[in-house]
C-alpha cells in the first residue's frame, strides 16, 4: 500500500498526482519482476522508495516537505523508471533508446533535484552557524560545481556498473552509451543545476527553514 505523502496544507491536486505516479511506478516494478528485467524493476523500485522518503522524514524527524517539492521528486523518479520500460511496437526499445531527448530530460530534471537539495541544506547551515557564509554569487557557482561533480560521479558509477555487469554476464541496471553520451549528460546536468541556481532558490526557502527548525530543536534538546 502506498503511504500518503505528508505535505503542507493545500495542493490537493499535486498530492493526487504524486499518488498516481507512485502507483504507476509500482506497476512498472511489477512488470519488471514479471518479465525478469532487472533494469526495469531495480530502477522502478529505487524510484518508488525515493518518493516514500518524505513520509519517512515526517514520521521519524517531523520534517514536513512542501507538496510541490514532493511532486518534483516523484516526477523525476517516474520519468526515469518509465524510461527503462520496453515499448511494444518499437522493437522493444525503451524510451531511453527510442526517444532521443528522454535521457537529456531526465538528467536535467535529476540534476535540478541535486542542486535543490544542495541549496536547501547549505542555506540551512548558513543560517544555523556563523562559520559558513556564501554570498549570492558564490552560492551560484557552488551549486553549479556541486552538480557537475555529482554528475561526474554518476557517470563513473554507470561505467563501473556496466563493467561489472559484463564481467558477471548480468543485465545492466544502468547503461552508458559512450563518450558522446557522457558529455551530453554532463551538459544537461549543468543545465538543470543552472535553472535551479537562477530560478529555483526562491522556492526552496521553505525546505531550508524546515531543516533549520530541525537543527534548532536538536540543539535545544541537547
Amino acid at each position: 500500500m502506498i503511504a500518503e505523502q505528508p505535505v503542507q496544507k493545500g495542493g490537493r491536486v499535486e498530492r493526487i498526482v504524486v499518488r498516481i505516479l507512485q502507483v504507476l511506478m509500482l506497476i512498472i516494478f511489477a512488470l519488471g519482476l514479471y518479465y525478469g528485467n532487472s533494469g526495469v524493476f531495480v530502477n522502478a523500485g529505487v524510484g518508488l522508495l525515493v518518493t516514500l522518503l518524505p513520509g519517512v522524514l515526517k514520521r521519524r524527524y517531523d520534517f514536513t516537505m512542501n507538496v510541490g517539492i514532493v511532486l518534483w521528486i516523484s516526477l523525476a523518479m517516474f520519468l526515469h523508471a518509465f524510461g527503462t520500460l520496453p515499448l511494444p511496437g518499437l522493437d522493444f526499445l525503451s524510451p531511453y533508446k527510442a526517444v532521443w531527448w528522454w535521457d537529456h530530460m531526465t538528467h536535467a530534471l535529476s540534476s535540478s533535484l541535486v542542486a535543490g537539495a544542495a541549496y536547501a541544506v547549505t542555506r540551512a547551515l548558513m543560517v544555523h552557524t556563523e562559520h559558513i557564509n556564501m554570498p549570492p554569487r558564490f552560492m551560484f557557482a557552488y551549486l553549479l560545481i556541486f552538480v557537475m561533480a555529482f554528475g561526474v560521479m554518476w557517470e563513473l558509477l554507470e561505467f563501473y556498473i556496466g563493467v561489472v555487469s559484463q564481467l558477471l554476464g548480468a543485465e545492466e541496471v544502468l547503461t552508458q552509451y559512450g563518450l558522446d553520451d557522457t558529455v551530453l549528460d554532463l551538459m544537461y546536468n549543468t543545465l538543470g543545476g543552472l535553472l535551479v541556481a537562477i530560478f529555483g532558490t526562491a522556492h526552496l526557502t521553505g525546505v531550508s527553514d524546515e531543516i533549520l527548525g530541525r537543527m534548532g530543536r536538536e540543539s535545544t534538546d541537547r
